[in-house]
């Protein structure tokens, strides 16, 4: 029982620095990706041009420390246990928004933070998350992945016919669907290199997915910086990612949770929960808006 209680406090501590990098990785690529010229949008030309802008690397920095705390968390935590609290780097992206736009919580502020957080413990506390077995069958596995993949891939080129209007908001959602598919590939490479080192992780194709998955999901991502303030964009990638994270670890990584009526109807409330919060902080004044259209066609200037 007290091994299992470190472990839970370690994952704890990993996932919620992992939230923290993550959320002001965030805000820093926003504050570059918005004076990106809209050429570049949904194209590789953008990051090419952001490498260039010092705050957009010290973004990204964070974002791979962030990443690597991350793998770490679910190297030793089930997927559904890990991921509602990484959705908690909103709370850290809106405490350096709020320093850089000095604006007070107010009262939408600090219901979204209640409701993120409630919705954090009321999910992990009645669903339980645990190990099982997983699912061997590769058909499941690509079922899973491919239908989530699939969704992103028609939200993106929805998103390409209104990149001014929802299409930040599509784009964001795409992004956060791969990277709950990232997440559970990122499990998935860690037990194949914990099983035969090297050798077998790089014999199985979740490395070289994962490799593609992070790069299209980092173009998606500055593209929805690019276009629209990060209250519109973010709520939604922060939204998506742990949905897509816990459909991948139910469906095929093995975690269980409970199942019976009471647990089921808090578990749906706290991811009710955990979406409310996140749009409510998303939206939340302190928020970046963004800079106007004309702006933000000008050349990248590196700061």
């Amino acid at each position: 029982m007290i091994e299992v209680r470190s472990v839970s406090v370690l994952v704890l501590i990993l996932a919620v620095s992992a939230a923290c990098c993550l959320g002001f990785g965030f805000v820093l690529q926003q504050n570059a990706a918005q004076r990106a010229p809209l050429s570049d949008f949904l194209s590789p030309r953008l990051l090419l041009d952001l490498v260039r802008v010092p705050r957009w690397l010290g973004g990204i920095g964070l974002m791979v420390v962030g990443m690597v705390l991350g793998a770490m968390a679910l190297g030793r935590g089930e997927i559904s246990l890990v991921e509602p609290l990484l959705a908690t780097n909103l709370l850290f992206a809106l405490a350096l928004s709020r320093r850089q736009t000095r604006q007070p919580l107010g009262r939408q502020g600090w219901l979204g933070l209640a409701l993120l957080a409630g919705g954090v413990t009321a999910f992990i506390l009645a669903g339980q998350p645990r190990a099982g077995s997983a699912v061997t069958d590769p058909l499941r596995h690509w079922l899973i992945i491919g239908t989530v993949v699939g969704v992103a891939l028609l939200l993106t080129t929805y998103a390409k016919r209104s990149r001014l209007s929802w299409g930040p908001v599509l784009l964001a959602v795409a992004a956060g669907l791969l990277y709950g598919v990232q997440d559970a590939l990122t499990r998935v490479s860690g037990q194949r290199f914990s099983a035969g080192g090297w050798a077998e992780l790089f014999t199985s194709w979740q490395p070289y997915s994962l490799l593609v998955i992070g790069v299209t999901g980092l173009i998606l991502v500055q593209s929805a910086f690019e276009t629209a303030p990060l209250r519109m964009s973010l709520p939604a990638l922060t939204a998506a990612e742990p949905l897509a994270g816990i459909a991948c670890g139910v469906g095929f990584l093995g975690d269980r949770l409970r199942t019976d009526v009471g647990a089921l109807t808090w578990e749906a409330t706290g991811l009710a929960a955990i979406v409310a919060g996140i749009v409510l902080l998303g939206l939340h004044p302190a928020m970046p808006c963004g800079v106007s259209v004309p702006e933000q066609k000008r050349k990248l200037q590196p700061r």
